[in-house]
């Protein structure tokens, strides 16, 4: 198969894991700040120790709206960059609580998937291309 389906692959790959997280995100986003201060205290194990509200409600911006702009491929790299990091600290967190590997498994597997990505890029099929943007 090699090339001939590397870009629809690559387009179901961002709409599968874009609506994933959009999925994870709306109920952080839509939790309020109660919800979000609990997630923006996961930056204590990155070492920011201030506004965890601010910091949770990014968490949730980044999972929603950028697993939104992830899945269309518009301002790919911004989203993906958003997304990788917001792993990161979620797996950061898990080793941190001793939560073992399957505690982490999750954030380490999409951050895998964001970096590479990043390498790769979005693919042909986005909607930045439809307007003769590039991702």
């Amino acid at each position: 198969m090699g090339d001939k389906f590397r870009d629809l692959g690559l387009l179901l790959l961002r709409v599968g894991i874009g609506g994933m997280f959009m999925a994870h995100g709306w109920p952080k986003l839509a939790g309020g700040e109660r919800a979000w201060t609990k997630l923006g205290k996961s930056m204590v194990h990155v070492g920011i120790d201030f506004a965890p509200t601010f910091w949770g409600f990014m968490a949730a911006i980044a999972e929603f709206f950028g697993g939104l702009a992830f899945a269309l491929g518009i301002g790919f790299v911004p989203a993906t960059v958003l997304l990788l990091s917001t792993m990161v600290v979620a797996a950061t967190m898990h080793i941190r609580k001793n939560d073992g590997f399957t505690g982490a498994s999750h954030a380490i597997e999409a951050g895998i998937v964001f970096a590479s990505l990043l390498l790769v890029g979005p693919g042909q099929h986005t909607l930045a291309s439809k307007f003769g943007k590039k991702g």
